[in-house]
């Protein structure tokens, strides 16, 4: 081989051999630790919350209709309005009516100026009888004759106040303060009396919720009540409407019905709330909590830490040496967004809230920044391992 060959060979050959030697004595290096955010068990004082569905009502509600029968001549007032009691709501043709009145003012005067005569000979008759210028037959008859005048004029005085009211009813008011519903009788329309529905009307502000309860969940507020000698309205309750978050409308517990529904198994409450704002409407969807309890002390941890393995849910803690591990949970039920811990958890334990999508297996190595349990997420300052 020419020496000028030989040369490169021997070049080639220690380079390679000095790559060979650079690689295996520096390996490559592994990824970092993940960042994930832990917040310590929170332990407090929690009130038991029962939640159920129900719906709301109206306090009163009114089904309009005409006490009179006859032709509406006016609907008196906007659709969908709020109305006050004695608000004029229809008009049904009062002219009919006016003249029934008419004629029978006319009967009851009449009725007077027979009733001052037969008085009159009466009178007479009691000063003739005394000097017997007239017969024992006559003077009755002149008594009977006044006492059937009088009752006449009683009896016009009756027809003339029966027509006075049925003039007053074809002025169809407002029996309650609420909001009217849609007129189901316009003008010129025929409305039968005590049959014919004119419009509805229901009560605004307070309302009631109405929703039922099983029986395991009563049975444990009956012996609830019979330890605390609560009524009723001692159990407050929340509710919330279906574009809500939370239950942000506190009410109170109103009724209870006595006895339950052996069919469905439920007892059927009542909750009143106040509406100043309109904000519930007779048939809206309503979610409610029904405080069970008093206060005891609970673990809790945010809902996002909770992780679900088939039938199982689990939590992952960081552990002194700063790795993930598993725990297997008991959850109980939601308090204001965080999830009550019945077992599988100590107080002093850190669950990672944030970033455990991160964690891929029991044991690997995170690096912990502390937050508060509840927290929105957030940078955090890393914390040592303890």
């Amino acid at each position: 081989m020419p020496p000028l060959l030989a040369g490169l060979a021997v070049a080639v050959l220690v380079a390679l051999a000095a790559s060979a030697c650079s690689s295996q004595a520096a390996p490559a290096a592994g990824p970092p630790p993940p960042d994930v955010s832990v917040a310590s068990v929170l332990t407090k004082n929690v009130s038991q919350w029962d939640d159920f569905t129900g719906r709301v009502a109206a306090v009163e509600s009114v089904e309009l209709r005409p006490r009179v029968s006859g032709y509406v001549q006016r609907v008196a007032y906007a659709e969908g309005e709020e109305v006050h009691k004695g608000d004029l709501l229809f008009v049904v043709d009062p002219r009919p009516y006016q003249a029934t009145l008419d004629r029978a003012l006319a009967e009851l005067a009449r009725a007077q100026a027979e009733s001052r005569l037969a008085g009159a000979q009466d009178a007479r008759a009691q000063s003739l009888i005394e000097v017997k210028a007239i017969s024992r037959e006559e003077f009755e008859q002149r008594k009977a004759n006044s006492a059937g005048a009088s009752a006449a004029v009683r009896a016009a005085e009756a027809a003339v106040a029966a027509a006075r009211l049925d003039l007053q009813f074809t002025q169809v008011r407002s029996p309650i303060d609420g909001r009217a519903g849609r007129a189901l009788v316009t003008q010129g329309n025929l409305a039968q009396a005590d049959a014919t529905l004119l419009t509805t009307v229901v009560s605004q502000d307070p309302v009631f919720v109405y929703f039922e309860t099983d029986e395991q969940t009563w049975l444990r507020y009956a012996e609830l009540a019979r330890k605390d000698g609560r009524s009723a309205g001692d159990h407050p309750v929340r509710v919330g409407l279906s574009s809500e978050t939370g239950y942000p409308h506190a009410g109170t517990l109103d009724f209870v019905d006595n006895q339950v529904d052996p069919r469905t198994g439920t007892l059927r409450a009542r909750a009143v709330l106040r509406n100043p704002d309109r904000l519930f409407t007779p048939g809206l969807f309503a979610r409610v909590q029904l405080q069970g309890s008093g206060q005891s002390s609970a673990m809790l941890v945010d809902e996002k830490a909770v992780l679900t393995d088939q039938d199982r849910k689990y939590v992952y803690v960081v552990g002194a040496d700063n790795t993930a591990q598993r725990k297997d949970v008991v959850l109980g039920r939601s308090v204001d967004g965080l999830r009550v811990i019945q077992s599988g958890l100590a107080p002093r334990d850190r669950v990672i809230v944030q970033g455990v999508q991160k964690v891929f297996f029991p044991g690997m190595p995170v690096l912990p920044k502390q937050v508060a349990m509840g927290a929105p997420a957030q940078p955090a300052v890393a914390v040592a391992a303890r």
